[in-house]
């Protein structure tokens, strides 16, 4: 069919707005434990590689594990469905993190909000491509992806509040059940016809072998993979980095990053969007060469971060390297799908998601946390600007492989030949 021309209809938005909020609880109770590191660490005398495994580890075991199998029931079942039994899950059990009173108690509570979380991103992307054409894809979605900062925001700016004022234990009990209450907007929301907004070019296949023959997909998964392993653990460790290396309070740190992340990073987001859907419409890879662009600019805003001491500086460079961080969601989500048309999106985004989160947060931030044991943090807090050098080296070889990417999708118009 012929590519929707039309703006689209009301409706489309206010699904957006629903699953924009959905998107913005995911990483509420996702990263929410980040900024608790610190109280969390004291009452449990917890190693920083323990920390990392409460933190990403046990929560992206399942979260991987099931991204995949998600993403191929999301391309032939009610994709509200998922969404909103998966939003129940992950909420009750970020709030239940609360009555945790050890490390194996916290790390269950976790696994199980990875469980929930990952029946979002496949089922969610696919149901939005159907609400959005491909002209304005990256838009949309990077609008839905603007849940990351806010979300993010939210977590810091509240969980540091609530946390040095009532403990960390009612941050998650206040912050984590209210996402029951949402379940029941999701439920309600209409199911769109898989590919009504499709070009006539797009892949229309089914067949799963398409996606591994995909030169682009193969550079865009592991290109992101490092790029979001940089990009994440400035969430996952930044606070503690501040607080151990420059000696921030939990609250001051928490309302900084929290302000960032909504002032700044929502913007970002969906600009970032908004100009590579532009970029897009010049040439078949604009997506892939624009965020390729963004990461290497971040390398030497990264080593700024780390070794500067002029606080003025370190707030200036941590804004600006914030805002590049966050841009590239939204653009990869919108390539991925096009890639891999209607009938394997889900399946596309849960090898995608699946990928990013196994080096981001199953091998990243354990890694960076393992270094900084390694190089003896606890007595020494200064060595954490060692420690995170592994994500300005990430952002570099990500940046190529992008723009290798960018290169394969121009010559191969829309991924896998059909």
């Amino acid at each position: 069919m012929s590519e929707v021309k039309e703006r689209a209809p009301a409706y489309s938005w206010y699904a957006l707005a629903v699953l924009t909020t959905v998107y913005v609880l995911n990483f509420l109770d996702r990263t929410l434990i980040y900024i608790l590191f610190t109280p969390i660490k004291k009452e449990m005398l917890l190693s920083d590689l323990q920390l990392a495994l409460l933190g990403t580890t046990s929560f992206v075991i399942f979260y991987t594990l099931l991204g995949v199998p998600f993403g191929k029931i999301a391309d032939v079942t009610s994709r509200k469905m998922m969404i909103g039994a998966g939003l129940a899950v992950w909420s009750l059990f970020s709030g239940l993190t609360g009555f945790a009173h050890g490390f194996w108690s916290l790390f269950l509570c976790r696994v199980m909000v990875g469980v929930g979380e990952a029946t979002l991103g496949p089922a969610a992307l696919s149901l939005l491509s159907d609400y959005f054409p491909s002209r304005m894809r990256a838009t949309a979605q990077s609008i839905y992806a603007s849940g990351i900062a806010f979300g993010g925001g939210l977590a810091f700016f509240l969980g540091g509040w609530i946390g040095q004022t009532y403990g960390w234990r009612w941050a998650f009990y206040l912050l984590g059940f209210p996402g029951l209450v949402l379940a029941a907007l999701v439920f309600a929301l209409r199911e769109q016809p898989r590919g009504k907004t499709e070009s006539a070019t797009a892949p229309s296949g089914s067949n799963a072998s398409l996606l591994w023959k995909s030169v682009p997909l193969r550079y865009l998964c592991i290109g992101y993979a490092l790029l979001g392993l940089a990009s994440n653990n400035l969430g996952i460790w930044g606070a503690a980095f501040f607080v151990r290396v420059h000696h921030f309070s939990l609250m001051t740190v928490g309302t900084a990053a929290g302000l960032i992340s909504i002032v700044v990073g929502v913007p970002a987001m969906v600009l970032g969007g908004y100009f590579s859907d532009r970029v897009s419409r010049l040439f078949g890879g604009g997506r892939m060469a624009f965020t390729a662009s963004v990461a290497i600019a971040s390398v030497p805003l990264w080593i700024a971060l780390l070794f500067t001491n002029n606080i003025p500086v370190l707030i200036g460079v941590n804004v600006v390297l914030y805002a590049l961080a966050i841009m590239w969601v939204g653009p990869a989500t919108a390539d991925v799908t096009e890639i891999a048309g209607p009938n394997l999106r889900g399946l596309a985004i849960g090898i995608f998601f699946s990928t990013v989160n196994i080096v981001a947060y199953g091998i990243g931030s354990p890694l960076i946390g393992k270094i900084s044991d390694v190089l003896g943090v606890t007595t020494d807090p200064q060595q954490m600007r060692y420690s995170l050098l592994v994500c300005p080296i990430a952002c570099a070889i990500g940046a190529v492989l992008l723009w290798m990417g960018s290169r394969a999708r121009t010559r191969s118009n829309f991924g896998p030949r059909l």
